[in-house]
């Protein structure tokens, strides 16, 4: 039997070449907003999910599904050009 201590080196070992390049570090940061949209969204979904829908609550699940489009829509328009929303 093998201890994790003896794997640690391999486990653990540096490999820098994994780290994610600049490029991919702004394509992540440019979709955030649409990543926290749809977050929000499934949380008002969720949230919604033990109770009876009421007026008050559709709004509010339009509203966060809103959000997500206009979120994908200026992703979709920024996507093109190279700059960051």
């Amino acid at each position: 039997m093998e201890h994790i201590v003896t794997l640690a080196a391999a486990v653990t070992a540096f490999a820098p070449w994994l780290e994610p390049t600049d490029a991919e570090l702004a394509a992540i940061e440019a979709e955030a907003p649409l990543l926290a949209a749809e977050v929000e969204e499934l949380d008002t979904v969720i949230a919604l999910m033990d109770r009876p829908v009421n007026e008050l609550d559709t709004r509010r699940a339009r509203r966060a599904h809103a959000r997500v489009l206009a979120a994908r829509a200026a992703l979709a328009n920024t996507a093109g050009t190279g700059e960051a929303a």
